[in-house]
């Protein structure tokens, strides 16, 4: 212990280890003030370098670069490395010796704890038990205390993060918009310019997607069941039980100096485990499915909804008061309004004012809008909105079935669109001369028949035209793609044909504007505005169960203010909300067995003899494996000494 640097309970800037010190004990008299001043010298020297190239010549002679701009170089690399940079590794140095020191403190408490006398222990067992003997009320404030101080650093991080690389950037992206850790979660995001101020305005639309095994309080629709309610919570009482399981008998196989379970090894072991806490066995009442609600208070609730109807309502009755349980643990609503005191709670701290919002508390939405008229061409540049909303499975299948009817709307008249153009230009071709390929191959078809028929080869009209000469041959969908249709095929297709229809009527009218053309081209603006806008929209196909946020921003190019607020706001919500992407192979990760050395006997001995083959000592049998464990349990002999002590 008498290695290890003890940091003094006092604050200086110089003091080594001391609290806000530039220097500390661990770094072993390195010469921290030589490193910092080679590498800020270089960097301020490459940032010149840079200036130097990448600037004209008239502009470097009225640039002091060695001068005045070399000396704001070197002050502001300077100060923001010393103070940042610095007392970060100073903090994380000496935060890891204190961990140090305190590990050591608890294990020697532990070895002295066992040679305590027993009648400490009966006294403290008698005047009251290990729940009354407790800090667990002041930690959990002191942990709030660090968690709220904590999140006003990180909203202040974030900001200064947003800022930094918005100016290193010069542009605005996806990654600039939403961090690395909850990409994952996004469905759909498009930066465009707006229809009314292109140049100046850009709209984005963000769809982020937290799936139910995500959520850290999982969300229930409002008329979901009682029933539905109870069975759930077993189900989780059910998996926490078999998880610590699992992990008692992968301490066992530790403690035998046996291999640690693989990720799917543990997955069978849970599977083997689940009869043991219940089974399918519906009917019979002393079935295991009911060890934790009896089968008779089950069928009391069978079918009960989020509302009794008061000439039903009897507040005496079994089926009542079971609700009344349920509704006082406030399971139904927790989770939806956990997520919305959180997105509103942050919109406010963030200086994200809203002038509307709608709670539809049971159908599970929530709509905020910065301003509360809908018409963009009345509303500032500077703007969003957002919607929360709490899908299901059987909302996901109605989307997506209007999702389909629609595209196949579109599908209808745009190809109508297309014939009546198609006709229109047909109809006004002359008959006198050539207008396209067409009438060139019109024209010539009798010679090719001629040349076909000595040849034996087909003509070009007797052939199967597959390819329409808008976009490439589609590969025929397999069963998931059926099921996921993504329509990114369809939505090429279309744009093209509306494209090539405006062509067509361009060709064929010129520069006049008859009444045909006149409303062939309404038309055409009609449909293309409605087919941007729809797939502008999420495709409900990519959607899975589980929380829905969708937010429209309109933002000023050159400021992004509203961006750049966004972003913070969206990445707190999503880290209070949910669990996040985890990793089974990284999150159930230990220390196998395997990398623990297996040829150490840990003894106070003299160093045991080997064996020609570096095997075990000479006096061990041939079967005989050492075990990566030590023995430390005491003797006989030493114990009867204590005892006698």
């Amino acid at each position: 212990m008498s290695d290890i640097p003890r940091s003094p309970n006092v604050f200086h800037p110089r003091k080594p280890s001391a609290v806000g010190s530039r220097n500390s004990l661990a770094q072993e008299g390195r010469n921290q003030k030589g490193e910092y001043q080679q590498l800020i010298d270089e960097e301020v020297e490459n940032i010149l370098k840079d200036i130097e190239v990448k600037l004209p010549t008239e502009v470097l002679e009225k640039l002091d670069i060695m001068g005045g701009l070399k000396e704001k170089l070197y002050n502001y690399y300077n100060q923001n490395y010393q103070n940042m940079f610095n007392r970060f590794i100073v903090t994380t140095e000496d935060e890891m010796v204190k961990k140090v020191r305190n590990f050591i403190d608890k294990e020697e408490s532990k070895a002295l704890a066992r040679y305590s006398p027993k009648e400490i222990a009966e006294m403290l067992d008698q005047i009251a038990g290990a729940d009354k003997f407790n800090t667990g009320e002041i930690e959990k404030s002191i942990v709030n205390m660090y968690g709220h101080l904590q999140g006003h650093i990180q909203r202040g991080m974030n900001d200064l993060e947003n800022d930094t690389n918005s100016l290193l950037r010069q542009k605005t992206d996806v990654g600039a918009f939403i961090r690395g850790e909850n990409a994952y979660a996004v469905v759909k995001c498009a930066f465009k310019d707006s229809e009314s101020k292109p140049r100046t305005v850009s709209d984005v639309k963000l769809s982020v997607n937290i799936l139910d095994s995500e959520l850290i309080s999982p969300v229930f629709q409002y008329q979901v069941t009682v029933e539905y309610l109870i069975k759930d919570q077993i189900s989780r009482t059910i998996t926490n039980l078999i998880e610590r399981e699992i992990e008692r008998f992968q301490d066992e196989l530790i403690d035998e100096g046996k291999e640690e379970l693989s990720d799917g090894e543990v997955m069978f072991e849970k599977m083997k485990r689940v009869p043991n806490y219940t089974d399918d066995d519906s009917e019979d009442e002393n079935s295991k499915r009911y060890t934790f609600l009896a089968k008779n208070l089950l069928e009391k609730i069978e079918g009960l909804r989020a509302e009794i109807d008061q000439k039903e309502f009897d507040p005496i009755n079994i089926r009542e008061n079971l609700k009344k349980i349920v509704d006082m643990e406030n399971i139904r609503n927790r989770g939806f309004n956990t997520a919305v005191n959180s997105i509103t709670s942050i919109l406010d701290t963030s200086k994200m004012g809203y002038q509307y919002i709608e709670n539809l508390k049971n159908a599970r939405e929530l709509v905020i809008r910065e301003y509360e008229d809908v018409d963009s061409a009345r509303l500032p540049d500077e703007r969003y909105q957002l919607r929360l909303k709490f899908y299901d499975s059987d909302q996901l299948n109605a989307e997506r079935e209007a999702y389909d009817q629609q595209m196949e709307q579109f599908k209808n008249e745009i190809s109508h669109l297309w014939d009546v153009a198609e006709a229109i230009y047909q109809n006004g071709k002359s008959s006198f001369k050539i207008n396209d390929f067409e009438d060139l191959a019109k024209r010539v078809r009798g010679r090719i028949r001629k040349q076909k028929e000595l040849s034996g080869d087909p003509m070009y009209e007797d052939m199967q035209k597959t390819w329409n000469e808008i976009i490439r041959l589609k590969a025929e969908d397999t069963d998931v793609e059926r099921l996921n249709q993504t329509y990114l095929y369809e939505k090429e297709l279309f744009k093209k044909m509306l494209k090539r229809t405006r062509e067509k009527v361009m060709n064929q009218f010129g520069y006049q504007n008859p009444q045909p053309r006149v409303i062939l081209d309404k038309r055409v603006d009609f449909l293309e505005k409605e087919f941007e806008s729809f797939d502008y929209l999420i495709n409900p196909y990519h959607i899975q169960a589980g929380l829905l946020l969708d937010v429209d921003i309109s933002s000023i190019k050159r400021k992004k203010f509203t961006l750049n607020a966004m972003a913070n706001v969206l990445n707190e919500f999503l880290h209070g909300v949910s669990k996040g992407f985890q990793d089974a192979a990284f999150a159930q990760f230990k220390r196998r067995r395997s990398t623990v050395r297996a040829d150490l006997n840990q003894s106070f001995g003299g160093e045991p003899e080997r064996v020609a083959g570096g095997g075990a000592p000479s006096g061990a049998a041939a079967g005989d494996e050492i075990k990566g464990r030590a023995d430390v349990t005491p003797s006989r002999s030493m114990t009867d000494d204590l005892q006698e002590l």
